[in-house]
């Protein structure tokens, strides 16, 4: 049996089963046990309680196990069984555990033949077992009764995949043996999952109902039929004998007498009947249990390191302790600080690859949004050129002037100015906006504490909303500043002796800053107007210079796919479809010629409102203007009949276009400046300095500090797991890696057992042979690893992770089974009619 440590290990995998259970099973562990799977009525009910030596399992016609049960095997001096979902109540009665396994089962799954993948969980502690921990599984069926669903097959297969698909799961193959071997469902299912056939058992039950004249001696030999650990013969209680409520103990010797006197098996009777099974799965398990211990170690450790900070935190916080309360706030306010000068200012600590939040959306709306809002009112040619035509000939009264008036100037430029406060207004908001976002993103680490949560809440946005008013204030006022003098005599300005000879299109160039090949944006963009027999939508890497907008294949930017000009080009918003996730917008040449081949326009689609706005702020800045502006300066908005009349409007406009774009370039630097300056550092200031002082000033220090139920629920947890798992590594080190048990024995040819599949074979992901699978539910996809045992075949373990398509819900049908290439050798076995 080995050492005491590896006895003491299958108890303390029973309690951390218990500790996970509890806390919902959130650390993932895979714990050795011992799964028993077979079809209605193989007899797995009565092996397990002749394991215990009671009846305490229900029993009745048709599927009766309808939730998984773990039972739990543990030798003590007492006899009595334990729920987990009954703490602290003893059942010593065996009946009564009956009763409360039906009534469990009915409180979830109904009284007509429901089934629940939630397990069960059964402790039983008697003098007469040995260390196991099994799950007894609903038997496989074919025909729904009752209310169960027509693909009741489906699921209870679905729900014996979930267990023995684990690499630390032994399978007990349950086959009665007056049924066709061959076709034993339960060997099915084991092969699916364990090709090598290293964690499978076989159990034959029923060897008293065969046929007069014949046995399964060559089965139980394992030379008929092999599997790698071979077969183990039972005989369980006849349904006379149950009814009858005939002793387990009697049963159990008349099953050694029945073995004792056969002729076929007197010779192996040492190894055959429930007290051989329940001594060699104890020993199996504590076996598997030691192969399994380096991999599981690992697990544990990876567990308990993930929990160690957490666990340490909440070991040193002591709800009741004024003291303790006063350094967690203090401690939570700084963190507060310290999160929220990382998210403004950038930080290299968990740098979010997904989405932009903080001072990156900030920085967005400085540099983005702000310069596509003021552009958006740079140019309205048509309004310009009619306000200077009626402010001159307002200026002149009935008079007709002989020289252009400055007045006039001066009134378009002052509405041009007071035109500013829209956006710069807007810039406060989005700021504010983020500012108070960023704050909350922060915040919600206090959510362990409501109160606290709440308070801090307020406090820090009724800030940033003082802030805001303050700043608001500020931005008119430097709009005030702007209007109070107009100062021709700026070095940028050109003056009313160079108004005239300004070139329009030059100066839409030289305004917006850039050369002709300066790169003014790349990124991904859909072409969704072309239609399906062209190819269809398709997504490209576009690159937009001053001059032009090219797309490429891929962002490698090898294989140009085109290039267009940006002359006379326009962009218009294109409505969103109502199917459709992706923002649209469109570029057209206002000449009408083709833009792209013979479309006359692109419709180009971005992702997010954010990547539109961004974009259309772009090709404003490289002169795409919206539809209904006009930049070209031709045409005029009035028929003018005084020449010298339209050669004054001309050149007062030249010098708003000059003047203005001074200012332009002023509240670009200043707007940024201005909000930095007076909201965020402020906020940050407020945070780190006075935020924790007026929490104080609350006066419930006290009650700021109480616990949300949640929150302590979460604590417990944690440390109840951080606990288990630190004693299961104790009692795992103390295990001697050199205690000396059975060896594995070698690979043997288990080609007989079908495949349960009824299509071609699919790869398996993990060991690339070809794995054939059926209508039953796949394995779930796990991570693969490696069986520490050393006597694994050079193949390995296969992970099955192909998903076939599922049969829609019906009666399954089944194909008549092949013949198995050893079936000259079953002439000797007759078996009864099914």
């Amino acid at each position: 049996m080995g050492n005491r440590g590896m006895e003491d290990l299958i108890p303390l995998v029973n309690r951390l089963q218990d500790v996970l259970s509890s806390v919902g099973q959130t650390c993932s562990l895979h714990l050795p046990q011992i799964a028993v799977v077979g079809g209605q009525s193989a007899g797995k009910s009565s092996v397990l309680e002749n394991f215990v030596g009671r009846d305490f399992l229900p029993r009745g016609s048709g599927i009766v196990t309808r939730r998984p049960l773990i039972l739990q095997l543990l030798s003590a001096n007492t006899e009595y069984g334990e729920f987990h979902h009954c703490k602290g109540k003893k059942f010593t009665d065996f009946d009564e555990i009956c009763k409360e396994i039906e009534a469990e089962t009915c409180r979830l799954t109904g009284s007509n033949k429901g089934i629940s993948p939630v397990p069960i969980n059964l402790r039983i502690y008697s003098p007469h077992v040995l260390n196991l921990t099994l799950v007894d599984l609903p038997g496989i069926t074919k025909v729904p009764v009752g209310d169960q669903p027509t693909d009741i097959e489906y699921q209870i297969r679905d729900m014996i995949m979930q267990f023995i698909c684990k690499e630390n799961c032994l399978i007990l193959a349950v086959t009665p043996a007056n049924t066709d071997l061959a076709n034993s469902d339960a060997l099915k299912l084991a092969k699916d999952v364990d090709p090598q056939g290293l964690r499978t058992i076989g159990v034959i039950t029923k060897l008293d109902l065969m046929d007069e004249g014949t046995d399964a001696r060559e089965i139980l030999e394992n030379r008929l039929l092999p599997l790698r650990r071979g077969y183990i013969g039972v005989v369980n209680r006849s349904q006379k004998d149950i009814d009858g409520k005939k002793d387990i103990n009697e049963s159990l010797l008349a099953e050694r007498k029945f073995f004792l006197s056969h002729p076929a098996y007197k010779h192996m009777a040492e190894n055959m009947g429930t007290p051989y099974l329940q001594r060699m799965l104890n020993q199996q398990l504590t076996n598997h249990i030691r192969d399994t211990l380096p991999a599981f170690r690992c697990r544990l450790q990876s567990q308990l390191l993930a929990l160690n900070k957490e666990a340490e935190e909440y070991r040193q916080y002591s709800p009741d302790d004024p003291a303790r309360r006063t350094k967690t706030l203090l401690q939570l306010v700084q963190r507060l600080s310290v999160d929220f000068e990382k998210l403004i200012e950038g930080s290299g600590d968990k740098v979010d690859t997904v989405n932009l939040s903080g001072g990156a959306r900030i920085n967005r709306i400085f540099h983005e949004r702000f310069p596509y809002e003021l552009i958006k009112i740079e140019f309205d040619e048509k309004k310009l050129r009619r306000e200077i035509n009626y402010a001159i000939r307002n200026i002149h009264g009935v008079r007709t002037g002989l020289f252009t008036p400055d007045m006039a100037f001066e009134a378009i430029v002052k509405k041009q100015i007071s035109s500013l406060k829209g956006p710069c207004i807007k810039l406060v908001d989005m700021v504010s906006q983020e500012l108070i976002n960023t704050v909350c993103q922060c915040i919600n680490k206090l959510s362990s504490f409501p109160k606290l949560h709440d308070e801090t809440e307020r406090i820090v946005t009724t800030e940033i909303q003082q802030q805001e008013s303050k700043c608001r204030d500020q931005v008119l006022l430097l709009i005030d500043i702007q209007l109070a003098y107009i100062n021709t005599k700026h070095e940028d300005f050109i003056g009313f002796t160079n108004a005239q000879q300004t070139n329009n299109q030059s100066k839409k160039k030289v305004v917006a800053g850039m050369t002709g090949n300066q790169v003014v944006r790349k990124g991904w963009l859909t072409i969704s107007n072309i239609g399906i027999m062209k190819g269809g939508a398709k997504e490209y890497w576009f690159i937009l210079t001053a001059e032009s907008l090219s797309w490429f294949k891929d962002d490698e930017e090898k294989e140009k796919k085109y290039m267009l000009p940006l002359d006379n080009l326009k962009l218009r918003d294109v409505e969103k479809g109502f199917m459709s996730s992706k923002f649209v917008f469109a570029i057209f040449n206002t000449e009408l010629r083709n833009v792209y081949k013979d479309y006359k326009c692109l419709e180009l689609a971005c992702n997010s409102q954010e990547e539109l706005d961004s974009w259309k702020a772009s090709l404003l800045q490289a002169g795409v203007y919206p539809e209904k502006i006009t930049v070209d300066g031709q045409g005029s908005p009035e028929n003018f009949t005084d020449p010298q009349l339209e050669r004054q409007v001309e050149t007062i406009r030249n010098l708003v276009d000059s003047y203005m774009s001074n200012i332009y370039k002023t509240m670009k630097d200043l707007m940024p400046k201005t909000i930095m300056h007076l909201m965020i550092n402020s906020v940050k200031e407020f945070i780190s300095s006075e935020l924790l002082a007026q929490l104080y000033a609350l006066g419930e220090c006290s009650a700021l500090m109480d616990e949300s139920p949640e929150q302590q629920q979460h604590r417990e947890e944690v440390l109840c797991k951080h606990t288990a798992l630190k004693e299961a590594l104790a009692v795992i080190g103390n295990i001697s890696t050199s205690t000396c048990t059975t060896p594995l024995p070698p690979p043997v040819d288990s080609s007989w057992i079908q495949s349960s599949s009824l299509i071609p074979p699919k790869k398996s992901v993990t060991s690339g042979k070809a794995v054939f699978r059926g209508h039953a539910p796949c394995v779930p996809r796990l991570p693969t690893h490696t069986a520490p045992s050393a006597s694994l075949s050079p193949d390995g373990l296969q992970q099955l992770t192909g998903q076939p398509n599922r049969a829609p819900p019906s009666v399954p049908r089944r194909h008549p089974p092949a013949i198995p290439n050893v079936l000259s050798a079953q002439n000797s076995i007759t078996h009864l009619p099914r």
